[in-house]
C-alpha cells in the first residue's frame, strides 16, 4: 500500500487534479485531521472555499464553473506541477540526512525554473526556488536580485516550462543511489531495476 500511495502521489494525473489532491486534501483536509489545533488556517481555508463556492453558485452554474472552478483547477494543477518540478528535475542531488547540510540541500535539491518575465511575475518568482530555500526571508520580488548577488546561487539545477523539460521532470520517480540520480519507475519485467 505504501508503494501504491507513493506511485499515486507522483503520477501526472495527481498533479493535473491538484485542486483536489494538493490543495483541498493535501493542504487543508489532511493537515486539519492530523493536527487540528495547529492547523486552524486549514479550517479557515476550507470555510472560505465553501463560502466562495456558494457565492459563485448563487449566480448560476456557469458562473461557478467558469468564474471559479475552472481557474482554480488550472491554477492548482499548474502550482502542483511547479512544486513537483522544483524538487524532481534531472540534475537534482540527494543525500542521506547525516551527509547533508542546509546550504547544500537548498542549492542542490531545489531547482531554478527558467521563465520569461511575464511567467516570473505571475508566479511571484517561484522559479528561484533554490534561493528561496537558501533563505525564505528574501521577499519574492528580491529573489532575482539575490541570485545575481550571490555567486553560489548562479549555477543551480535548472529546468523550464518547455515541453521536453516538463516531460523529463514528470518521468522522474525514484532515487537510484548507485547512479546518484532520479530515475523513472522500472518497466515491468526489466532486469537490474534500481531499488526504491
Amino acid at each position: 500500500s505504501e508503494r501504491f500511495i507513493y506511485a499515486m502521489t507522483r503520477h501526472p494525473v495527481t498533479l493535473l487534479l491538484g485542486y483536489l489532491t494538493v490543495f483541498l486534501f493535501g493542504m487543508c483536509i489532511r493537515s486539519l485531521i492530523a493536527k487540528p489545533k495547529s492547523h486552524l488556517d486549514s479550517a479557515v481555508a476550507l470555510v472560505l472555499h465553501v463560502v466562495l463556492i456558494v457565492l459563485f453558485a448563487s449566480f448560476g452554474l456557469d458562473v461557478l464553473l467558469l468564474g471559479m472552478m475552472l481557474p482554480a483547477v488550472i491554477a492548482a494543477s499548474f502550482g502542483a506541477y511547479l512544486f513537483y518540478a522544483q524538487h524532481n528535475y534531472p540534475s537534482v542531488r540527494l543525500k542521506a540526512g547525516g551527509e547533508w547540510n542546509y546550504v547544500e540541500a537548498a542549492l542542490e535539491s531545489s531547482s531554478y525554473i527558467e521563465m520569461n518575465a511575464l511567467m516570473a511575475w505571475i508566479t511571484g518568482n517561484i522559479g528561484y526556488h533554490h534561493v528561496h530555500h537558501l533563505n525564505h526571508h528574501i521577499p519574492f520580488y528580491r529573489l532575482p536580485e539575490a541570485m545575481a548577488a550571490m555567486p553560489e546561487t548562479q549555477s543551480p539545477g535548472r529546468t523550464s516550462l518547455r515541453l521536453r523539460d516538463v516531460r523529463a521532470c514528470l518521468r522522474l520517480k525514484l532515487w537510484d543511489g548507485k547512479a546518484g540520480k532520479l530515475v523513472p519507475f522500472p518497466k515491468a519485467g526489466r532486469a537490474n531495476a534500481p531499488a526504491a
